[in-house]
């Protein structure tokens, strides 16, 4: 796996901690179906959350949530909509993101932001 590849999974990994952390649990990490993948699938509460997981070390050409376009969005409502239905039953979702910024020169992570309710 390359450099950006381990930062993404170390990013993910990150968002899993911290949402464990504010008590949620993970119900599925990377979840896959025809139409894409979601990085993480949370329960808060009742509700089904899922979160997309975005990171960057250079903020010049933007804040990585800023990189969700108009097609990723889509995606995303498509392969929830597949994880819903596989699930049987219906429950309030929403759509968040973690936006991981990293260090250029430690590596280390320098802030991650919760933002809810993206979509």
């Amino acid at each position: 796996m390359n450099e950006k590849g381990l930062r993404g999974k170390r990013a993910e990994e990150a968002a899993a901690l911290y949402l464990r952390g504010a008590g949620w649990e993970i119900i599925e990490r990377n979840y896959r179906c025809r139409w894409g993948e979601i990085d993480l699938i949370a329960r808060e509460g009742e509700t089904i959350v899922f979160v997309e997981v975005r990171s960057k070390s250079n903020l010049t050409f933007g804040l990585p949530e800023e990189s969700i376009g108009r097609r990723k969005q889509e995606k995303l409502r498509k392969v929830a909509r597949h994880f819903l239905a596989r699930l049987g039953r219906e429950l309030p979702c929403r759509f968040d993101v973690i936006a991981v910024a990293w260090d250029a020169a430690t590596g280390e992570i320098k802030s991650l932001r919760h933002l809810r309710n993206i979509l």
